[in-house]
């Protein structure tokens, strides 16, 4: 996107927002953050997609009813803890509203809730209580980075992004954190991402922004093939730079969407490259195919295969997965035409052309594939759609942590 300025600042870069991040101990280990709070000096259109996964976590639930008016003020964030399958769910989700109302000056049903870790575990509410007025006394401009650390779960980096562009002749700031690492499969939205901007824009054109967003970036990721049961992604909107309000399609709403895809994009790849135990970033393009969902159900087969992430761990041109998985894909592709390249920065390799295999060096292949970041260049050659997904390897470390996630 051009005039897309990256700067610092995370989900405090737009003006009018501060967060903070700060340990109250729903986690064991007193070094990890586990609570989190944005908030904007005012009432902000708000939009947010959530998990399509049947079982899904109480703050879900709360969240949902809390935007059905488009207006929300302030998000407060828990990890350790997903507060998902529990009786007293609901009532939890609510109280951490209640208690981020109470400290910050402002309305319950403002409040976005969102909790992320082990399902199952009856979340205990005394340390929140606590931790909420803590982390209220704590928000500043430069709590990003603190709120982006106090959401992470297994993350082993914090994900935080944030630039300006001009929309409607004013200059207008874009911020974002996100967190992920495992249990990524997503259908709807991803793991945990919050996003704040300055424009102005209804909330009727910013859930529509935002739901068409997800459809080539976080729903195009995959760690495990596994949909967590608290998958939010949340927008808020305080219309602080002054633009024109956008409030219908057009140029200004276009604009608006392309910056949230570049941002949506960039959280994507920087939440699949963090997969749990991964070493390797892996992009699968799909181009060539008769529609663009055939497209996105290709690219997404492939980086969800087991086989192709444990050929890919090994450095091995096993091109013959990638196959197999677009052919069981479901996409609508002739299965006679396919041509498969892996390319990264040491090199790129042919290995298959019209779905038959061609002579190449393994020492070559072994090189490009050992690099950090693995582009699977697929063309169906049957039509002009393409798209892009995103995943990582399968590693021995994968297994190693969610062996004993819970305990």
């Amino acid at each position: 996107m051009d005039e897309l300025k990256f700067i610092e600042g995370g989900v405090c870069a737009p003006l009018g927002f501060k967060a903070a991040g700060i340990h109250c101990g729903v986690r064991k280990n007193k070094s990890k953050k586990d609570l989190a709070l944005i908030l904007s000096e005012v009432p902000c259109a708000a939009a947010a997609v959530y998990t399509q996964n049947k079982v899904y976590g109480a703050p879900i639930t709360v969240t949902r009813a809390h935007l059905q008016n488009g207006v929300a003020q302030a998000v407060v964030c828990n990890s350790g803890n997903a507060n998902t399958c529990n009786a007293d769910g609901v009532e939890k989700a609510e109280a951490m509203a209640e208690l981020t109302a109470k400290a910050l000056g402002i309305r319950a049903e403002d409040v976005i809730v969102a909790s992320t870790g082990v399902i199952g575990q009856v979340l205990d509410l005394e340390p929140i209580a606590s931790g909420i007025p803590a982390a209220a006394a704590l928000l500043s401009g430069d709590g990003s980075a603190a709120a982006a650390e106090a959401i992470m779960t297994t993350d082993t980096v914090k994900k935080e992004i944030a630039a300006s562009f001009s929309l409607g002749g004013k200059t207008v700031t874009l911020g974002a954190i996100a967190k992920g690492s495992g249990m990524i499969h997503p259908n709807m939205a991803t793991m945990l991402s919050f996003f704040t901007t300055d424009a102005a824009i209804s909330p009727q054109m910013l859930q529509k922004a935002l739901s068409a967003v997800v459809q080539d970036s976080f729903n195009m990721i995959s760690i495990d093939g596994d949909s967590s049961t608290n998958d939010t992604v949340a927008v808020l909107a305080n219309g602080k730079a002054g633009n024109p309000p956008v409030e219908a399609p057009g140029a200004d709403f276009d604009r608006f969407c392309e910056a949230l895809a570049v941002f949506a994009k960039q959280l994507s790849r920087k939440i699949a490259k963090d997969g749990e135990g991964a070493t390797k970033l892996l992009e699968c393009e799909v181009k060539g195919a008769r529609t663009v969902e055939a497209a996105r159900t290709a690219a997404k087969a492939v980086i969800s295969s087991s086989l192709v992430k444990c050929a890919m761990f090994g450095a091995d041109a096993n091109w013959g997965r990638v196959l197999c998985a677009l052919g069981y894909s479901g996409a609508d592709t002739d299965a006679d035409k396919v041509e498969v390249a892996f390319v990264s920065k040491a090199g790129r390799v042919e290995v298959c052309r019209q779905s038959a295999g061609l002579p190449f060096s393994e020492e070559t292949a072994k090189q490009v594939l050992s690099a950090d970041e693995i582009h699977i260049a697929v063309d169906l050659h049957e039509g002009e759609a393409a798209a892009t997904a995103w995943g990582c390897d399968l590693t021995y470390d994968y297994v190693k942590i969610n062996g004993d996630y819970r305990t």
